[in-house]
Formats: structure tokens, sequence, C-alpha cells
């Protein structure tokens, strides 16, 4: 009696998921295809917002960790003299949870003010830290869409690049609000200030002992590893898209959990759908595992890949941190003495002679 009434409510339970459209597992015997995210990037690039003219208004806001004012006010000085009208954001002073500048609701209103007025032409962001992954689910693609204009920041800030990028909007990663208070006048705030203006970087680089040799042209997307690792599978993860050119840094992070981060990225396929690696910089991050780098350990993921791998590139959280043009062609070209990263977009070519 009791085994026949548990099959009843076995093949009930079977009818009902049927009818919920649910339905069982895969036998795990081998690895599943991944499923992608809801709203796949549709473009092989992305557009390119319009470079910025004299005069024309940037918006700054604060999307994550909030800053003291007289930071807002110190880029918004300098952002003046470069011949731009900053315009602040009216929720950069708020506070929440002791961290945050504003509830998720109140930054995200300062960003969707910023997108969609049509006198601002590019949004800098005051700092990183934590929260964007939290405004993921309060927009649309369409909202990015609508309106291309540059986006500029990075760390935590990575999010909102791939949110960008998942648009089709190309986006900045490069330094923020907080650097550019300290005067705007070194070579990372002026390069991207020359961005901004249509002056496209073309980097040249030393040598690296962790550098992969090779060539290789792909759609650039990536950035702060904590932060777009945990985008996967969302409509903002710019991995999910082929033919990629990657680009990686970190800061203050285990070598065990930057391993365990890389790991989810090739469990989903990455290594297939990219064509080259850029290693930025690891600022302050773990050593306990005996590799000699974090390019050593990531390293030992690639030796079956023939894709060239460009170590050292400076950028992220360290010094120097020069912007890099997300969501559009970006070639790689890495030798035995040297390697160069060039942008295929509209603009002047602007050497950065960093050997």
């Amino acid at each position: 009696m009791k085994t026949a009434f548990r099959t009843i409510c076995l093949a009930a339970t079977a009818l009902i998921a049927v009818a919920c459209g649910v339905t069982r597992p895969a036998a795990p015997s081998q690895p599943q295809p991944q499923s992608q995210p809801e709203t796949p990037p549709q473009s092989s690039e992305d557009v390119v917002p319009a470079y910025l003219q004299k005069g024309d208004k940037i918006a700054i806001i604060a999307p994550a960790y909030t800053t003291p004012f007289e930071n807002v006010l110190g880029a918004a000085e300098v952002i003046r003299s470069w011949g731009y009208e900053p315009i602040i954001g009216s929720k950069v002073q708020k506070l929440y949870a002791g961290k945050y500048a504003g509830t998720d609701k109140e930054r995200a209103s300062d960003l969707r003010w910023a997108l969609e007025n049509p006198e601002i032409k590019a949004i800098i962001c005051t700092r990183g830290g934590y929260g964007t992954i939290r405004l993921i689910d309060l927009f649309q693609p369409e909202e990015f869409a609508a309106n291309p204009k540059w986006l500029v920041g990075y760390s935590d800030i990575t999010t909102l690049i791939e949110m960008e990028n998942c648009a089709g909007v190309a986006a900045i990663h490069g330094t923020m609000g907080n650097t550019i208070a300290k005067g705007g006048e070194d070579a990372t705030c002026q390069t991207l200030k020359s961005l901004l203006e249509g002056s496209i970087p073309e980097y040249l680089l030393p040598s690296h002992p962790q550098n992969r040799l090779g060539k290789a042209t792909g759609i650039l997307v990536g950035g702060n590893i904590c932060t777009f690792a945990a985008n996967l599978d969302t409509w903002a993860d710019a991995t999910a898209r082929d033919g990629i050119i990657l680009f990686i840094e970190e800061v203050e992070e285990s070598m065990h959990h930057i391993d365990r981060l890389f790991n989810m990225l090739l469990m989903r396929g990455l290594l297939q759908r990219c064509r080259g690696i850029i290693f930025g910089e690891f600022t302050d991050c773990g050593s306990e595992f005996d590799f000699g780098s974090m390019e050593a350990m990531l390293n030992t993921y690639l030796e079956g890949y023939d894709i060239p791998v460009l170590c050292g590139f400076p950028a992220g959280h360290d010094k120097v941190n020069m912007p890099m043009v997300m969501g559009v062609p970006v070639s790689i070209d890495v030798r035995s003495d040297s390697a160069t990263v060039s942008f295929d977009i509209p603009g002047t070519k602007n050497i950065v002679d960093l050997r």
C-alpha cells in the first residue's frame, strides 16, 4: 500500500513539474553546457560614444561606496580646469549602512539621471569599493543603449562597465574622482583626458617573464575579477560573448580566492571563447602558494591553449592605472622583447611608451 501510494505521489509530482515547465536535471555523467545570460550581447563590438568637446558636461556620481565630499569637489575642480562643466549627482553625499553612498535606489537614481540627461556627455565615478552588483536588477540594457555616453571607473565599477558593454556601449576602465582630485596632472589622468577627447592610446610595454608570445585581436572585456566573476550568468556578464580578449586585475585578495574565481570562469567555457589574456596589476595580493607570482599560477591553466598572454599591464589598483576601452576590438602583440596594446576605434593615435 505504501509503495503504491508513493508511486502515485511521484507520478503526480512529475505531472505538476511538466505543467510548470520544470524538468529534472540531466545525469551528471559529463559536463553540461552552461546557461547563457538572459540578455546576451548582440553585437561583436560596442558603439563608441562621441568624444568630448570643450564645455561639455560631465556627471560625477557615487554608485558604490561613499567618499568625502571634498574629494568630489576636488575632482570637479580638476574637470573644470580641463575645460568641461562638472555636474555633481544629487546623492553623492548620502550615506547608507555606514559605507554606501546612499541606498541602492538612491545610487541608481543618480546613475539613471546621468544616463538619461542628454546634456551629459560622460560619467565619472568617484570611487569603487562595493555595491554596484546591487544595481544590476534595477536597470535594463536599453537604459544604457538609449543615449550612449562614456562611463569611467574601475574596481567595483567593473559591474557598470559590463552593464554598458552588454547593452552595446563602449566604456572606459580608468581612474576615478578620488585620484583625479589629486590634481589630474599625472600620466594616468592625462591619458584618460586625451582618450575622452578622441586621442586613442597605443601602449608600448616591456617584456615580462610570464608573457606567452603571440598576436591576437578580440573584444576587450573584464576588469576586477572579484567583481565580474560575481556577474556570471546575469544580463551583465560581458565574458559570455565570443572572440574576447580577457583583462584581469585584483587587489588585496589571496591566491586561492583568485584561483577559485578563475576556475569559475573556466568551468563556463571562457577559454574556448578567449583569443588572448591581459593580466593587469595584482596589488597587495597573497602569495600563500609557491608559484612565485599570481601570473605564474594562472598560467598553469593556459598551457594547453595557443593564446598570447600579456602580463604586467599597468592598470588596476597601483599608482599607475592606464585607461582601457572596454567592449571594442583590441589587438595585442606579445614579443620576446616587448609588447603592444592597441584599440581599433575611430580617433587619433596616441603612442604611450611604458617601457
